[in-house]
């Protein structure tokens, strides 16, 4: 569900709506049988969500094979993020996304701790 929940956000991205992508990968979401739970921190990202909830879950839906897939939105006002990413773990989420970034580093000789 996690890869297919990135690969959607991923394409919002490369279609340029940013703010969504950042809304989708603000945090991971929790699946809870077929119910997937997402914490926002505030309204106004509540509501540039739902716009795009119905995208979000025929994605989801076509690609796990299950229509019985719901999410639910909590909205959290004294949310924060609630990763602090140090260079080993935003190479890990890269190359989660993309696993060429590997090639890349070795390529270039480019070191996670300079």
């Amino acid at each position: 569900m996690l890869l297919q929940w990135t690969n959607y956000a991923k394409r919002l991205g490369d279609k340029g709506f940013k703010i969504m992508e950042s809304l989708l990968l603000i945090n991971d979401p929790v699946l809870n049988g077929f119910n997937i739970t997402i914490e926002l921190p505030n309204e106004g990202s509540k509501l540039d969500f739902e716009k795009e909830l119905n995208g979000l879950l025929g994605h989801l839906k076509g690609h796990l094979h299950n229509h019985d897939i719901t999410i639910d939105i909590i909205v959290n006002e004294s949310f924060e993020n609630k990763k602090n990413f140090n260079d080993q773990d935003r190479y890990n989420r890269l190359h989660e996304i993309n696993p060429n970034i590997e090639l890349l580093r070795t390529t270039f000789g480019l070191d996670l701790n300079a």
